[in-house]
């Protein structure tokens, strides 16, 4: 590079982002998630009962852990490829509108899925874009929002995942109630959500003279960060890690839960009533601690305080496998989970290693997102076969976010 001025696509931001472009990044992240969460909540387990009732936890499964692993791929080298992307669009925001079109084509392919196998094909489709998008979508954070704005701005984005979570619900449930019409309707928002963020946004491109080495060898060496030499970006790694298997072990098997071990007379009800007492303590946490935490500056007492109340809403269900038990866990896990994102999202941008590989490094964090939902399916079928069934399952749901709460306090440099 032969620039000396740090050009503004990498500089440190500082100019507080207007609640117009919240609002747009907001509903690009409700977007994403209900892409992401309407499909593995209702219209998965839903297609694979359809497609093989008798062996439908092993299907969805399949069909998940098979999806994660390309969300393990994508993630990381779109965030790279969108670090080192010239164009008069800016560097994210093309990858944003390919992200959310590529996610759309797997819904629709899903949608008109006849067996397991193109089940599979459609699902690693919605993986590949809507991970690509996570990852830019995310940077957009360290790239626009200043230190002081983004527990606020975290905690927006945590609320946005749980609204993406209960509206996709509501919408595949109550609104549009055929599998495939579902599946469409979820391509529709997450292809508006994304387009409205990339066309009335500015997305500031990258000088020609600071575009990074694009060498295969120098792509490989840049996907790893050294524990060793970034401590502390391990650390938030395996924290954010933890959180998300912990969260996944106890959410993705709900439905099943609510069928076959609380016996509940219409699942998918009572699946919309948990998710709506999930869906208010989620913003309720994520307003309250977010605004605290960029007052205080401190992150990590709330994490841990995060962590505890997640661990007990599992604990409630490995002691009792009623509904009203389920009632209570709802909203604690909620609660409990908004107040993670409002700190999580802060703390991760604050131990990024450099700001040229911003996206990148976020990419390799959101691996931690992706992971679980490969190593959930097959460790919960394993647990729910051979070792306790649903107590033992959500014990390990609890086991993994406590881990989560010790992981955070081996970072150093936040407080």
């Amino acid at each position: 590079m032969t620039g000396t001025r740090t050009p503004d696509a990498l500089a440190e931001p500082d100019v507080p982002v207007r609640a117009g472009w919240i609002s747009l990044l907001f509903g690009a992240n409700i977007g994403l998630w209900l892409g992401i969460y309407a499909p593995i909540q209702v219209l998965l387990p839903e297609q694979a009962e359809r497609l093989d009732a008798a062996d439908k936890e092993l299907v969805f499964g399949i069909v998940t852990g098979a999806g994660a692993v390309v969300a393990l791929l994508t993630n990381p080298l779109v965030g790279l490829a969108s670090d080192r992307t010239r164009s008069r669009f800016g560097r994210r925001h093309p990858w944003t509108l390919a992200g959310a079109l590529c996610g759309a084509l797997g819904l629709v392919v899903l949608a008109l899925a006849p067996n397991v196998a193109i089940m599979v094909v459609g699902w690693c489709l919605v993986q590949a874009g809507l991970g690509g998008m996570l990852a830019t979508l995310t940077s957009a954070v360290p790239d626009r929002v200043p230190v002081g704005q983004r527990a606020r701005i975290g905690g927006l984005v945590g609320i946005s995942q749980m609204l993406g979570t209960v509206l996709g619900a509501v919408l595949v449930t109550v609104l549009v109630t055929s599998l495939p019409g579902g599946y469409l309707a979820c391509a529709a928002v997450v292809v508006l959500g994304a387009a409205a963020f990339v066309l009335r946004t500015r997305d500031i491109a990258l000088p020609r003279d600071w575009r990074p080495a694009t060498g295969f060898r120098a792509v490989l060496r840049e996907l790893w960060v050294s524990p060793r030499r970034h401590p502390d970006f391990a650390w938030a790694w395996g924290c954010h890690f933890l959180i998300n298997l912990g969260n996944a072990l106890g959410t993705f098997f709900l439905l099943f839960f609510l069928k076959d071990a609380v016996h509940h007379p219409d699942p998918d009800t009572g699946l919309l009533i948990m998710m709506g007492l999930y869906g208010v303590a989620l913003v309720i946490g994520g307003l309250v601690v977010g605004p605290l935490s960029d007052r205080t500056g401190r992150r990590k007492p709330f994490v841990v305080g995060a962590a505890v109340v997640m661990a007990a809403a599992a604990v409630v269900l490995v002691l009792w496998q009623t509904w009203p038990a389920a009632l209570a866990a709802s909203p604690l896990l909620g609660i409990g989970f908004g107040a993670y994102w409002a700190v999580a999202l802060a703390i991760l941008t604050e131990v990024l290693p450099a700001a040229q590989d911003r996206a990148k490094d976020l990419g390799v964090i959101n691996i931690a997102n992706a992971l679980p939902q490969v190593i959930a399916p097959v460790s919960a079928t394993v647990i729910l076969a051979e070792l306790g069934g649903y107590p033992g399952l959500f014990a390990a749901s609890a086991v993994a976010t406590l881990a989560a709460g010790a992981f955070i306090l081996g970072v150093r440099s936040v407080r």
